[in-house]
């Protein structure tokens, strides 16, 4: 990979989506510092691996990467896949590794579709509007337009979260709830978790014990 030097550290974005700095957490933009490989089951978006995330076994060796990064892609795959991904997640980190999750919080998805109904706009994205109803299934406009791999097949809460990920091997992950995401650090060796909170505090993002 261009740029790669021994200093480098690689990171695996799983579900990548369509080529974008922005797309990143602000923790793996620093020049020279992290290499992005993309991965995404959509060969549309043109990902360096083409594969699911939840059987990535052909495409990526066993602890080759130093962080794994998932921005509101786990939402996206059948609940009984969730714990195959998972564990893939955990096998090709490096023992010095962690993953950084985000995805829609349940919970406060559940509470704005009590108080304001399901087709309230909750907040605008730079794609449009935003309901409850579209954080549970799937960003409506875009499952119209035939994007179908936008559509949610299941849900997290941050216990339900942070329960599977141990379930797959972590030795420690802490979640945060903000607004309507919910996020999750997870740790593969439990001596490294104080400098990988510190890390991920300086890049804006704090967790309990930071």
């Amino acid at each position: 990979m261009d740029g790669v030097t021994e200093t480098t550290r690689c990171v695996l974005h799983v579900g990548c989506g369509a080529p974008g700095i922005e797309r990143l957490h602000p923790v793996f933009r620093a020049a020279g510092r992290w290499q992005e490989v993309r991965l995404d089951v959509d060969p549309r978006v043109a990902p360096d691996i083409v594969c699911s995330t939840t059987d990535m076994q052909r495409a990526v060796q066993d602890a080759s990467f130093d962080a794994l990064w998932s921005s509101h892609n786990i939402e996206h795959l059948y609940d009984h896949e969730v714990t195959l991904a998972f564990a893939e997640f955990r096998r090709v980190l490096k023992r010095s590794g962690f993953a950084l999750i985000r995805c829609p919080d349940l919970q406060a998805i559940i509470e704005a579709a009590r108080t304001d109904g399901l087709e309230s706009v909750a907040y605008v994205a730079p794609a449009g509007p935003v309901t409850p109803l579209d954080m549970l299934y799937g960003f409506r406009p875009s499952i119209a337009r035939g994007n179908e791999f936008m559509a949610h097949k299941t849900g997290f809460t941050d216990l339900r979260l942070g329960r599977l990920l141990i379930e797959a091997g972590f030795a420690e992950v802490r979640t945060k709830r903000a607004l309507f995401d919910l996020w999750a650090v997870a740790i593969v060796d439990p001596g490294r978790t104080d400098s990988v909170l510190a890390q991920l505090s300086t890049s804006g993002i704090e967790f309990d014990g930071a």
